[in-house]
């Protein structure tokens, strides 16, 4: 459990284990950040009571806070050993009261709990996470089979959507500039060289996914070949550099044509979900009111068949007023719920002509952040009033950024056709785009919004 030097936390703990916790909790002297100590547990249906103090959370110390966090959990193991323990129930020791991101959070935990089993997995025999949360639960439902695949099913994902960044051989997170790394030596050598065996996989238990509670066996859902997964980090960058030379070798056409930077490397899955986890940690740990005021993109309701619709306003899109790195954080924390499942874009492209537009390169880098579910999930992109020039960006966008994204676009040049998309009472119209249906498409077939009363065609 969380413990505080000035007061006590986990209150219903305490009131379940009656007094005498909380009086033993007075002579412990207090506990440092990452560090844990261990009472008795009184009237808790327990032997004992492990007592930790987790990071405030602050993304410009984000690499202290993982640590520190892994440390907690670490310390709480070794005291479990040290005590000759062999099970225990583990909460989640990042509180919201200390801003921590849950899901980066999650990560943190689920990799410490598994680095330290392949140490000690002979003296532990459960632990349990134990989440007070829906969300909290799905995610350590969605992660817990990353860490711990039961199957090769399992592994299989787990070798695609594993972060870049798995942690040391305790959990922490790796600083690759402050690694000492040492060569082999020259083939010339004058010091004997015995033979290394070649190092085997141990293939995967195979396992079934339910078991009985007594034939539960750490060992069979720790395979050794989990490090196998994550190439080493000077690999990894050395691709990672011939991969962006190789893309920016010629004449960079792109730029000279006012497109933006279209080089780089394509990302693979794994970088890919690092990429957009960073994002979305980044973005849960800030306060974007200034960007949700300025109403670019907002939550519509559903289409014609059910699909959760995004609302993007092109007019309200003032670029030289805009914080485009803070804009990207807040169209990751909004499309976050959204691209679970299939969903549908709503682009009101209406008296947005005149509006300086961010370039290619920033809508490929924008894609890049969203990641491939973005990209799988997306059903369509309705796009209202489009200009000859928009019509040309999508083609580009289409032929140099993501065919597979921007073909899914449909252009809609009057209301009424987009209402037959997405039904009138799912959608928040500005009253802007009422005025300009008006003024493209004439006066025909007059209809009166019973919302606005503006009349469109």
């Amino acid at each position: 459990m969380p413990l505080s030097i000035r007061q006590m936390s986990s209150p219903g703990l305490h009131a379940a284990a009656g007094p005498g916790l909380a009086e033993e909790c007075t002579t412990l002297g207090g506990c440092r950040t990452g560090m844990a100590k261990m009472t008795n547990a009184y009237d808790l249906p327990a032997r004992k009571v492990i007592h930790t103090v987790g990071p405030k959370y602050a993304v410009k110390y984000h690499t202290a806070a993982e640590n520190a966090l892994s440390h907690c959990y670490r310390s709480c193991l070794e005291l479990l050993i040290e005590n000759g323990l062999e099970s225990i129930a583990m909460g989640c020791i990042y509180t919201e009261a200390k801003n921590y991101p849950r899901e980066p959070a999650a990560h943190v935990a689920i990799r410490t709990v598994r680095r330290f089993l392949e140490k000690q997995k002979g003296k532990i025999t459960a632990v349990v996470f134990c989440t007070t949360t829906s969300s909290d639960t799905e995610i350590y439902k969605r992660l817990l089979p990353l860490y711990f695949p039961r199957d090769k099913k399992e592994e299989e994902i787990a070798s695609l959507k594993l972060p870049a960044d798995v942690g040391d051989e305790n959990g922490e997170t790796i600083i690759d500039e402050r690694k000492i790394r040492i060569k082999p030596l020259p083939a010339g050598s004058a010091i004997n060289k015995s033979a290394t065996p070649a190092p085997v996989d141990i293939p995967l238990s195979d396992s079934g996914l339910t078991r009985s509670r007594n034939s539960f066996k750490l060992d069979s859902y720790l395979d050794p070949a989990f490090m196998s997964l994550i190439k080493d980090p000077d690999l990894r960058r050395k691709e990672q550099l011939e991969k962006s030379v190789q893309a920016n070798k010629g004449f960079n056409w792109a730029k000279l044509v006012g497109f933006g930077d279209l080089g780089g490397p394509p990302l693979s899955a794994a970088e890919d979900y690092s990429l957009h986890s960073r994002h979305l940690a980044k973005a849960n740990s800030l306060s974007l009111s200034e960007i949700a005021e300025m109403k670019i993109i907002y939550r519509g309701g559903v289409d014609s068949e059910g699909r959760p619709v995004m609302v993007v306003v092109g007019a309200h899109f003032l670029l030289r007023c805009l914080d485009l790195e803070r804009f990207i954080l807040y169209v990751v924390k909004e499309f976050e719920p959204l691209i679970q499942k299939p969903y549908s874009i709503v682009y009101f492209h209406s008296a947005a002509s005149l509006q300086v537009r961010p370039d290619l390169g920033f809508m490929k880098r924008l894609q890049q952040i969203l990641g491939r579910k973005h990209q799988r999930n997306l059903h369509a992109i309705y796009v209202l009033h489009p200009t000859l020039g928009l019509r040309t960006a999508i083609l580009a966008l289409q032929l140099f950024v993501d065919g597979e994204v921007w073909k899914k676009v449909i252009y809609v040049d009057r209301l009424v056709q987009l209402f037959r998309y997405v039904p009138r009472e799912q959608l928040t119209i500005p009253d802007f785009v009422f005025q300009h249906d008006l003024e493209v498409n004439g006066g025909k077939g007059i209809i009166i919004d019973p919302r606005t009363k503006h009349k469109f065609t």
